[in-house]
């Protein structure tokens, strides 16, 4: 494949942006150097790029679009929006309509305000947990990579450049389905800790009952459960992680595939906590969520005709079937390679990943790049594994035979080395405090 467009583009984006994109996770340094910088347009769950060369997508939109590219009927209701209007003074009716739609979906949560990105959303939730409580710290897991770009959170990452430590000297961190780990976070700091924050799950099932032990421990310790759905909300179940192990926190966020890749998040939770950021209470008042587009009104057009698709199709089901296909069969082809322990598939099928191990079986960012590099070169577009209800069974048989033209390349590497096999450096963590020279 030739990418001369993308290496045109990739210099101007790179003069003018930090980084060449607007997300370090679509940047050049987490894809091979012989890779489409650029898409030029999706459908369904294929993408052309820039030079015209056409993929298999995995992971589309950061797990953002779910129903597929340009899905119609989608695209057909933000095209009859656009002659309304997308911005006024007062609501538009389509913002309550919205958030009945959702709240129907979600049956542990009583209200709800939308936003524009998972970040705000989540840091709201923080907010107002802590209003809620009068109480500072938080308690957040740390096997769960991301929550907010805001700085109690991105603190404690490497990437923590510019974030005074006062920003995170109130966030606590946990080990994921550690329940005395949670306990002894409770005992040391008793009596101060607003809330606990994490996802339901992310790629195994937690232990049996975990989670309703967690939402105990929380409240009988005066927490607040808040549950991250940005990932599992619309794959795992329509309501997410909260849904499918039936566990009720006190609130839950959202977004990514609530409007099939059209910026719509949202705040949901029990009135007694959410109207705090109303006007019909004499409490102190809380600045919840207050943004210029969280009604845009295309957006939420997106999110309804999208809440309307998972009414009316299996796109739950199809999902879950179309992952478990696609992983049984790269397991199956990896296998026959000998590559099992190298190149493990893990993960729930609405949420598969790969991993890249070199020979002494540690996770390898050169062998990262590698793998990205054969599967790009034989179709396939895959930072993750993660499917869509788009992914017919044509998209999963191509992916395969990518992954089983990929694996005797990765092998020569294993035992011959990488020079002459990867173009270009490695891929790199986004959490990292210095970027490669």
């Amino acid at each position: 494949m030739r990418f001369e467009r993308s290496a045109a583009l990739r210099e101007r984006a790179h003069a003018a942006i930090p980084g060449g994109a607007h997300t370090y996770a679509k940047g050049d340094d987490q894809f091979p150097e012989r890779s489409p910088g650029f898409i030029a347009r999706g459908e369904g769950c294929r993408v052309w790029d820039e030079d015209g060369n056409e993929f298999v997508e995995y992971g589309m939109g950061l797990r953002a679009v779910a129903l597929g590219h340009a899905f119609p009927p989608v695209v057909e209701a933000v095209r009859r929006s656009l002659d309304i209007g997308t911005n006024f003074s007062r609501p538009h009716a389509m913002e309550v309509e919205c958030a009945e739609a959702l709240l129907a979906a979600v049956p542990f949560a009583d209200m709800v305000k939308f936003t524009k990105d998972g970040s705000t959303a989540v840091t709201a939730a923080v907010k107002l947990a802590r209003a809620a409580t009068g109480r500072d710290l938080v308690a957040i897991c740390r096997d769960h990579p991301f929550f907010s770009y805001d700085d109690w959170f991105i603190g404690t990452t490497q990437m923590d450049s510019g974030i005074p430590p006062v920003a995170t000297s109130l966030t606590r961190t946990f080990p994921y389905d550690d329940l005395a780990a949670l306990r002894d976070l409770f005992e040391g700091e008793r009596g101060r800790i607003a809330c606990v924050l994490l996802e339901a799950c992310k790629y195994e099932d937690p232990s049996p009952g975990y989670l309703h032990e967690v939402r105990r421990l929380c409240h009988a310790n005066g927490a607040l459960l808040i549950l991250d759905e940005m990932i599992n909300g619309f794959r795992l179940a329509v309501a997410g992680g909260q849904e499918h192990y039936g566990v009720e926190p006190d609130l839950s966020t959202f977004g990514k595939a609530m409007a099939n890749g059209f910026a719509v998040s949202a705040l949901a939770g029990k009135r007694e906590y959410m109207e705090l950021g109303g006007i019909r209470h004499d409490r102190d008042r809380v600045f919840l969520l207050s943004t210029t587009h969280g009604g845009e009104v295309p957006g939420l057009a997106a999110a309804l005709a999208t809440m309307r698709a998972y009414r009316e199709l299996p796109v739950v089901e199809t999902i879950d079937r179309q992952g478990r296909r696609l992983a049984e069969g790269l397991k199956s082809v990896i296998a026959a390679h000998g590559l099992s322990e190298h190149v493990p598939i893990t993960g729930k099928p609405c949420n598969l990943v790969f991993g890249t191990l070199d020979r002494d079986k540690r996770p390898s960012q050169h062998f990262r790049a590698l793998l990205m590099q054969e599967l790009i070169a034989r179709g396939v577009i895959a930072p993750s594994l993660v499917i869509s209800y788009s992914h017919d069974d044509a998209a999963v048989d191509r992916t395969v035979e990518a992954f089983d033209g990929a694996m005797p390349v990765y092998r020569r590497a294993l035992e011959e080395g990488l020079d002459g096999l990867l173009a270009g450096p490695p891929t790199a963590p986004v959490y990292r405090r210095r970027n490669r020279v």
